[in-house]
Formats: C-alpha cells, sequence, structure tokens
C-alpha cells in the first residue's frame, strides 16, 4: 500500500541520493573530458570536480553548496490519482522538510518577492512536482535539485516561423549566442536542454525535461538527434571549457525535446544543468514495495 509515510520516506532517500551521489552517465562523461583535454587549466578543473564527487559519495555530503530547489517529476498509475495524489503532495512536501534538516540542505526557498523564507525549501508551490500519467504499477518519484547559477542563464525567445532549413539556422544561433552569453555562469561543463514548440510555458518545461535524459541518449527522432549533434560540436568549439576557464569541453550533451504548436508561433527555450547534474528516482509499487532506479 502506497501511504504519505511511505512518500515522505522514499523523499529523503531519493534527495540523499540525488545530493550526493552523481548520476553514472554524468560521472563517466566527465572522465571523458579529463581524459580527452589538453588544456591543462581545464584538466585542473575537470580532476578537482572529479575529486569533488568522490568525496560526496564516501561522506554523504551534497555535491554542492548550492543544494538547489525541489523539483520533482511524478509518473502516476491512471487509478491511483483521485486516492494518493493529496498523499503524494504532502509526502514529498513533508519529505523536503525532513532533508533539508537531516542532509542537511541549504534553505535556499523564499518568498519571490520579500525574499524571506520558511528555513525549510518549502514554501508557495514549492516543491514544484510535475505530473504525468503512465502505464505502470504504483507511481514514480524523480527528484531533480536545480541550482540557481544554472537556472539564472535560461533563455526564451519567440520565433516567427519560417522554412525549415532558416528556422533550423535561427534555432542554432540563439543556443549558441546563449552559451557565450552564459559563459561560465552556469559552471560547465553544462548539459543543455532545448525546448521546441508548444506555447512559452511548454517549451520551457520541454527544455527542463530534457535535461532528465541520460548523457548520449540521442532523440528518436534522427533529425533532432543531428541538430543535437552538431549544436553539441559548435558548443564545444566555443572553447568556453570547464568553469569558464578554456578547454575543449564546454557541455557534456545538448538535447532537444519538441512538441506540435501553433501555425503562427515558433517558442524555443533553453535551460542549462551545471556539471553536477543531480537527479535520483525510485518506484513505489502500488503493493508498497520499493524499489531505487
Amino acid at each position: 500500500m502506497i501511504t504519505k509515510e511511505l512518500i515522505t520516506e522514499v523523499t529523503i532517500t531519493i534527495l540523499r541520493r540525488a545530493e550526493t551521489t552523481l548520476p553514472g552517465d554524468v560521472k563517466e562523461a566527465l572522465v571523458r573530458a579529463y581524459e580527452c583535454e589538453e588544456n591543462e587549466i581545464a584538466k585542473v578543473q575537470l580532476k578537482a570536480m572529479l575529486k569533488n564527487v568522490k568525496l560526496a559519495e564516501e561522506m554523504q555530503r551534497p555535491l554542492c553548496q548550492d543544494t538547489g530547489i525541489p523539483l520533482f517529476f511524478v509518473k502516476l498509475k491512471s487509478g491511483i490519482i483521485s486516492m494518493n495524489l493529496g498523499d503524494v503532495e504532502s509526502g514529498i512536501r513533508e519529505g523536503v522538510k525532513e532533508a533539508t534538516k537531516i542532509i542537511p540542505l541549504r534553505p535556499n526557498v523564499v518568498d519571490a518577492i520579500t525574499r524571506e523564507g520558511e528555513g525549510a525549501n518549502i514554501g508557495d508551490r514549492m516543491p514544484y512536482i510535475n505530473y504525468k500519467i503512465a502505464d505502470i504499477d504504483g507511481l514514480e518519484i524523480t527528484a531533480f535539485p536545480k541550482g540557481g547559477g544554472s537556472e539564472n542563464v535560461s533563455a526564451f525567445t519567440m520565433f516567427t516561423p519560417k522554412p525549415e532549413e532558416e528556422a533550423e539556422k535561427e534555432i542554432k544561433k540563439f543556443v549558441l549566442e546563449t552559451v557565450l552569453n552564459a559563459a561560465g555562469k552556469p559552471c560547465p561543463p553544462t548539459i543543455i536542454g532545448v525546448g521546441m514548440g508548444g506555447s512559452a510555458d511548454i517549451a520551457m518545461w520541454l527544455a527542463k525535461a530534457a535535461l532528465l535524459r541520460p548523457v548520449g541518449e540521442r532523440s528518436k527522432d534522427v533529425r533532432i538527434a543531428r541538430i543535437e549533434e552538431e549544436l553539441l560540436a559548435a558548443v564545444n568549439n566555443t572553447g568556453i571549457g570547464p568553469m569558464g576557464l578554456g578547454g575543449k569541453t564546454t557541455a557534456l550533451d545538448v538535447h532537444i525535446e519538441t512538441a506540435g504548436t501553433h501555425i503562427t508561433s515558433l517558442p524555443v527555450a533553453i535551460n542549462f544543468q551545471c556539471w553536477a547534474a543531480r537527479k535520483a528516482s525510485v518506484k513505489i509499487y502500488s503493493s508498497g514495495e520499493v524499489e531505487y532506479l
């Protein structure tokens, strides 16, 4: 049986895992970047990142002082909604509150205007939860703590629709200009999420969701996969490098997610994830069995 108390318990666990243990795909990408880097300053930065990862895992301490704001992606079995949605939200909220004390996490969540907070990373619509109905037994919860440095260089624009080749050229230019303007602020090497289509809010949501895809995993759309690869090469040719100090690896990957859009619109959003690309997931079966993914 899925209870509020169980959801609180697993929320604490996945937040701890996300904050202290870098996903394997990201770690491997950092190792590859270090091995192919020729710039000595860049190698020093990448080596420090890898040492930081090792110490965080061994000591079970956060990878970064900025432990982010609490974002969650939840997949739900359709029949669970009316019975358990309130328990999901209150369980996650309580889990964030407890995790802030025991991990511990920096109290990052404050009121947008007064800049005052409760000191527990909870507030108006925080933690923020994205829901998706899926054909699963029970529910899956992904913790996705998002730091301010990478979030603050997000970008959005609304293009005028053009023929395919012209539109692709404009989008690539927008991505590269955004990367150049961001420089070292998002703590590169980054993962860059690009959302195209939908409406303004959907495009930014797509850009953020793109960051959940494992490093190296291409879009199933071969046309989009080609653009991802071309953008990754172009971004890494900027020479911004690790922490903005120069080098071959400015981004570990570029991921693009798309949606249908209005005939008069072409919304494009960009969301960055810093090198400490934190996330952790759990599956809770309808029986109450828990599987950490």
